[in-house]
């Protein structure tokens, strides 16, 4: 059966999952690899859900997945959807003891610690992260 056609499959297909990771005034955030969507844009990790997945199972494999470190998920902080039609589910979460963020360059060319203000200064930022900042 062609995916596409399968209304369960395409809608679990099209949702995911971001971390809002923030120490002090910074946040936690990436600048994508070569090898993903939006190559080069700056946004908070994250990624697809996979089927049978909860939000926060996928957002500890993700997390896992682009940055090799462990967190916890702390709380739902929005919902919103992009425009290729993707729910995005946004999490509060914090990175446990002892876990340094390392970037898987397959899907993460580079990692920052970034205030609130330099992120809505910065032209790279993802549409909806940007969107995320100033209703938050």
């Amino acid at each position: 059966m062609n995916r596409a056609s399968n209304p369960q499959l395409e809608s679990r297909r099209r949702e995911g999952v971001v971390a809002v990771i923030q120490q002090d005034a910074q946040f936690l955030v990436i600048r994508r690899s070569q090898h993903v969507v939006a190559p080069g844009k700056l946004c908070f990790p994250g990624g697809g859900m996979e089927e049978g997945e909860t939000q926060e199972i996928a957002l500890r494999r993700e997390l896992q997945e682009e940055l090799s470190v462990e967190i916890t998920p702390q709380g739902k902080l929005w919902e919103n959807v992009t425009r290729r039609q993707t729910r995005i589910h946004w999490w509060a979460a914090s990175l446990c003891e002892g876990s340094t963020p390392v970037a898987n360059p397959r899907e993460v060319a580079d990692i920052y610690w970034m205030t609130r203000e330099e992120l809505l200064e910065n032209e790279e930022l993802l549409d909806g992260n940007r969107d995320f900042l100033t209703q938050s």
